[in-house]
Order: C-alpha cells, then sequence, then structure tokens
C-alpha cells in the first residue's frame, strides 16, 4: 500500500522546506479527519492539481518520531478529556529525513486557534534541559513537573495547496510506545487541514466530502494515551475509539 501512495504522489509537483515556510501558519485552524489507508488514493488522484508535495532529497514520504511530556497526574491528557478549551501539549519531535529536532508547545485557545512556538534541540531529552525548561516556562508562564509519557512515530505526506494559504499533513502508519508497551494502527489515516481559517471550499475538503468523510476532532496524543495506560478516565474518548476502530476495519 504504502509503494502505491509512493506512485502516486509522483505526479504532484514538488516543493521545498525554504519554500513551504511561507505557508507557516504557526497560528491556524486545524480541521481534523480520519480515513482508512484504502481511501487515500482516490483522495490523492482527485487534489493533485492543486497541490504541492514537500520534497526533501527526494524523500516525499517523511518519517517522524515524538516525545510527548505530561506531569505525573496527566494533566495534558486530562485537559483535554474534560473539554478544557485553553490547553497544551509539549513535545520534542524529530525530523528523521531532515535530521532535526524540535521542543514544540501547541497551545489551543477558546476559539479553536492553535499556536504553535518551538526551539532546536540537538536531540531527544529524556530529563529536559535547563534551556529547555526554561522555554516552556517563559512560553506557558507556568512551572510543570513534566516526565515522558508517550512515543509516537509515524509517516507524512505534507501537500501545500498552490493557490491559498493551505497545508495538509497526511499521518499514516501510527505506531505508539511507552516502555514495553506497544499499539500500532497500521490502517489508519489522520489527514489534517491547517488554515487560518476553515474553509469548505478547500479541494482536500471537497474531496474527503465525496466519501462522505467530514471533520472530526481527534487527538493522536490523546488516543495514544488510551491505547498504552489502563488506568486513565477515557469516557469522553470511547466514541472515538469505537469510529477509528470502525474505519480501519
Amino acid at each position: 500500500m504504502l509503494n502505491d501512495i509512493q506512485i502516486l504522489i509522483k505526479d504532484f509537483l514538488p516543493i521545498s522546506l525554504k519554500e513551504m515556510n511561507s505557508v507557516a501558519l504557526m497560528k491556524r485552524t486545524d480541521t481534523k479527519f480520519v480515513i482508512n489507508k484504502s481511501e487515500l488514493n482516490l483522495i490523492l488522484k482527485n487534489i493533485k492539481n492543486d497541490y504541492n508535495v514537500l520534497e526533501i532529497n527526494t524523500d516525499r514520504i517523511m518519517s517522524y518520531s515524538s516525545l510527548y511530556f505530561d506531569t505525573s497526574e496527566n494533566k495534558f491528557y486530562n485537559d483535554h478529556h474534560n473539554g478544557k478549551n485553553n490547553r497544551t501539549k509539549i513535545r520534542q519531535r524529530k525530523y528523521i529525513e531532515s535530521d532535526l529536532c524540535f521542543l514544540e508547545i501547541k497551545q489551543k485557545n477558546g476559539k479553536g486557534e492553535t499556536n504553535k512556538t518551538r526551539i532546536p534541540v540537538n536531540d531527544f531529552e529524556i530529563d529536559l534541559s535547563k534551556s529547555s525548561k526554561e522555554f516552556i516556562l517563559n512560553t506557558t508562564n507556568t512551572q510543570y513537573d513534566l516526565e515522558p509519557s508517550l512515543w509516537n512515530g509515524f509517516n507524512r505526506i505534507t501537500l501545500v495547496n498552490l493557490k491559498n494559504k493551505e497545508r495538509v499533513t497526511i499521518d499514516l502508519n501510527l505506531t505508539y510506545k511507552i516502555n514495553e508497551i506497544k499499539k500500532s494502527y497500521e490502517n489508519l489515516v489522520v489527514v489534517e487541514v491547517k488554515q487560518e481559517r476553515f474553509n469548505r471550499k478547500s479541494k482536500i475538503v471537497k474531496a474527503l466530502k465525496s466519501i462522505k468523510q467530514h471533520p472530526y476532532s481527534i487527538s493522536k496524543y490523546c488516543i495514544g494515551m488510551i491505547s498504552l495506560y489502563k488506568d486513565l478516565k477515557y469516557n469522553i474518548f470511547k466514541k472515538k475509539l469505537i469510529r477509528i476502530n470502525k474505519t480501519i476495519a
């Protein structure tokens, strides 16, 4: 299946990382969709003339590895589960093909906007460095006692709209682990449309609608947490797990 996708994205014109910086959208609205990997081919065929694909050293399907942090009480997870509007995620993410690693903080406000700030780090820090802790404090205005909560890996295709300020990330082959516990979602694809404000006329939104797929709020972090930790409260996410399992069946 991955080979089929690689063949399909060869039909897209490439865009470099430097060229993509003009569509960074660090402050944006994120709209997610979940589909089965088998549906991705049709979506890509329908939008190949409307988007460029990110290419780095001839690679168009990138590998990402992330290490998420939370408090011992799982504050970030529980804030999301409890429906808190203003919430935070903190992670270190490594962009494998670029050999770059960043400490990233995502903050969501009550308007549905996501603000992402980040600084480069040399590599993953199981124990956060002094400079990383200072960055977190200065960004969040809160002193957190953080520890690693989740490892996450996936492949990503990044598309950039030819006409509008819009990026699309397509995440597939999701894996999670903490200590010796692992979980994978091989047939799940998470499509995330990043815009200044949600535009239903977007070509990919229309393509997804044509296969009866509509926006669906989902957090890869929260899904990973409830897949690995058996003692978490997850009432709010039960329907999402059912939807995911039905999607990938």
